[in-house]
C-alpha cells in the first residue's frame, strides 16, 4: 500500500518559517515534521510513499537525496574524493518526489498523482503538517469493514476546523471551516480507492470542498474517530508546542 502526503502549500500562516523552506520541512526535534509523518505510516509497514510538491519542492527533493548523508555519519577523502557512508539509520522507504505544481490546490495535486497509482488498490492520503498516535492498522480494518470509497480520520479540535456531521459511523456532511462550530473535525489520514479521484475536477479543485462534499451527500465517506492525540502545525504556537512535546520525551504522536 501506498501512503500519499501533500507538501506543495506556501504554509502562509508560518511565514516566520515557511519564507526559507516548505511547511514539511521545518523540523520538530532536529526532523522535518515530514519525516515524523512518514515514521507514522512505517509503524504500520507502509513503506512506499508519494510525495505531492510545489512551493520550495527542491529542498524536499535535496533533502532525500542526501538522506544518508545527512541521518548517518560519514568519511569523506579529499584526496580522492571518496565518500563513505556508515551503516546507521537506513530505513525501508521507497520515495516518489513528483512535483504537482506551485499554485495547484489540494485536490489537483492529488489528481495529478493518478498515475502514480495501482488502479484498484487502495491508499492512505493525508497532509504533510499534521501528527497523531492513530492506529493506522484499526483504520485501515474500518475501512475495509465497509465497502465505501473514502475514510477521513476525524478528531477533536478547536472552532476554526471544519465540522464533520455523522450519522452512525457515516459522514453526512462535511464543512469547511465555517465561523463558529465544534465537535469532530478533519484529522487528515484518509483511506481512498482510486474511484475518489474521479470526484475531482481541476488543479483548482480544493479536496475538502466539493469533492468530499459529495462522497459524504452520496453516503461513499465514512468516519473513523480517533481520540487520542492529533496535531496540526498551521502557526508559530503549534510548531513551538510540537517541539516541546518532542523535548519533554513525551511526544504522544512517537509510536515507533
Amino acid at each position: 500500500m501506498k501512503a500519499v502526503i501533500l507538501a506543495g502549500g506556501f504554509g502562509t500562516r508560518l511565514s516566520e518559517e515557511t519564507h526559507l523552506r516548505p511547511k514539511p520541512m521545518i523540523e520538530i526535534g532536529g526532523k522535518p515534521i515530514l519525516w515524523h509523518i512518514m515514521k507514522i505510516y512505517a509503524t504500520c509497514g507502509i513503506n512506499e510513499f508519494i510525495i505531492a510538491l510545489g512551493y520550495k519542492g527542491e529542498l524536499i527533493k535535496e533533502y532525500f537525496l542526501n538522506f544518508y548523508a545527512i541521518n548517518n555519519n560519514i568519511t569523506i577523502d579529499l584526496s580522492t574524493g571518496k565518500t563513505t557512508i556508515h551503516d546507521g539509520n537506513q530505513p525501508d522507504w521507497r520515495i516518489h518526489l513528483v512535483d504537482t505544481g506551485l499554485q495547484t490546490q489540494t485536490g489537483g495535486r492529488l489528481k495529478r498523482l493518478k498515475n502514480w497509482l495501482d488502479e484498484d488498490e487502495m491508499f492512505m492520503f493525508t497532509y504533510g503538517d499534521g501528527v497523531a498516535d492513530i492506529d493506522l492498522k484499526a483504520l485501515l480494518e474500518f475501512h475495509k469493514s465497509h465497502g465505501k470509497i473514502a475514510t477521513v480520520t476525524t478528531v477533536r479540535s478547536p472552532a476554526r476546523f471544519g465540522r464533520i456531521a455523522f450519522k452512525a459511523k457515516q459522514v453526512t456532511q462535511f464543512y469547511e471551516k465555517p465561523q463558529t462550530a465544534e465537535g469532530w473535525i478533519n484529522g487528515g489520514y484518509f483511506v481512498l480507492h482510486p474511484k475518489a479521484i474521479d470526484y475531482i475536477e481541476s488543479d483548482e479543485t480544493i479536496w475538502e470542498r466539493t469533492p468530499v462534499e459529495k462522497l459524504a451527500e452520496e453516503g461513499q465517506l465514512m468516519g473513523f474517530r480517533h481520540n487520542g492525540f492529533w496535531s496540526c502545525m498551521d502557526t508559530l504556537k503549534e510548531k513551538n508546542f510540537l517541539e516541546d512535546l518532542w523535548s519533554s520525551g513525551k511526544a504522544p504522536w512517537k509510536i515507533w
